[in-house]
């Protein structure tokens, strides 16, 4: 079977896996989340669920990018080089994106001492909700304050459309995006099949 049949064949596999853990997982008692699994589309934009692999060959330029984190400091590109790394924009009151944080950190924590960071890039909020966010519902790694310049999100605009929330991008070692997730995270294994993938490139 050809490398990308083989590829698609385990996303779809993810793919349904996760749609029934959504299923018999129990729901959050947090009303944003709520209205979200109800049917409402009350805080974020919304996007149908999509995944979208970018081959090596056309992959483009490696995306350069820095800002400030919710703490207070300086991440960038440079801190990251090397790395598998996945980018996932979010802010506080998007009903998706609470419901896929337990599933980014569940892929952080599966991959962080494997050469693979995570960084949130918050669209919207300021700091203070960032930290709030980050200690409800146990995110880990940092995420960039980029409501006030957007710097963060227009240079992944260069590289691919950044126009639903929440959208998370996985980059090869090179910093180039290869993959990504449009809409809300549909399971973990979805971008865990992902990141394996992408560090495999270099075995």
């Amino acid at each position: 079977m050809p490398p990308t049949r083989r590829l698609a064949t385990r996303l779809t596999a993810a793919i349904g896996a996760a749609a029934l853990a959504l299923t018999l997982a129990a729901c959050a008692p947090d009303p944003v989340t709520e209205q979200y699994r109800d049917g409402g589309d009350t805080g974020y934009i919304s996007g149908e669920f999509a995944v979208q692999e970018i081959a090596p060959a056309d992959r483009g330029e490696p995306v350069a990018w820095e800002g400030v984190t919710e703490t207070g400091d300086e991440l960038s590109s440079e801190d990251v080089a090397g790395d598998v790394v996945v980018v996932n924009f979010w802010y506080a009151s998007c009903a998706p994106c609470r419901v896929e944080a337990a599933d980014l950190q569940k892929v952080h924590t599966q991959f962080e001492d494997q050469g693979v960071s995570f960084v949130g890039v918050n669209t919207f909020d300021q700091a203070d909700q960032a930290r709030s966010f980050a200690e409800e519902f146990g995110v880990t790694y940092p995420s960039i304050i980029d409501v006030n310049d957007a710097k963060v999100k227009l240079a992944f605009s260069a590289a691919t459309p950044i126009q639903a929330t929440p959208v998370t991008l996985v980059l090869d070692q090179e910093g180039r995006v290869a993959a990504s997730i449009i809409g809300r995270l549909e399971g973990a294994s979805i971008l865990s099949t992902l990141v394996k993938d992408l560090l495999a490139e270099q075995m």
